[in-house]
Formats: C-alpha cells, sequence, structure tokens
C-alpha cells in the first residue's frame, strides 16, 4: 500500500499549502492527494507536480490520508520529502 511509505517517511509535508511550498522549492520526492477533496485545492498540486515531474499517488479518502500523516483530521495532500 502507497501510504505505507508516507507514514514512515521521516520528513513529510501535511496540508495542500506547505506541499505546494516543498514542490516549488524542489524538495518532494512523491505527493500524495486525496479523491475526495476539493478540485480547486488540490488542482495546482497536480498541475506543479507534472510541470516538475514529480510522481502523484492518488488516495481514496482525506481521512485515510490524514490518519498515514499521524494527525487526527483529514488532509487533503501529502508530500515525503527528500532527506
Amino acid at each position: 500500500m502507497p501510504l505505507t511509505r508516507l507514514a514512515q517517511a521521516r520528513r513529510k509535508s501535511v496540508g495542500s499549502k506547505q506541499t505546494i511550498k516543498a514542490i516549488q522549492r524542489g524538495q518532494v520526492r512523491v505527493v500524495f492527494v486525496a479523491g475526495d477533496a476539493e478540485r480547486h485545492v488540490i488542482e495546482p498540486i497536480i498541475q506543479a507536480c507534472k510541470a516538475k515531474n514529480i510522481a502523484l499517488v492518488q488516495v481514496d479518502t482525506m481521512q485515510a490520508l490524514g490518519k498515514a500523516c499521524g494527525i487526527e483530521v483529514g488532509c487533503a495532500s501529502a508530500a515525503v520529502m527528500e532527506d
């Protein structure tokens, strides 16, 4: 399951604002987006990943993504950052 990689990552960004900043800085290996997140929230992240050739993984729900990040609430996106 791809969420295992996110859950075990030593460095990660959680949330759309932090993820887009990390992508722009070139610090991201793989990005996870929730399939049930609002499109206007995740679309800029998807476009940035395409522009920078970053792997993108779609997860079913925001709740599952939040749980993999170790938070109690759902989140729209998260990323595994380079070590």
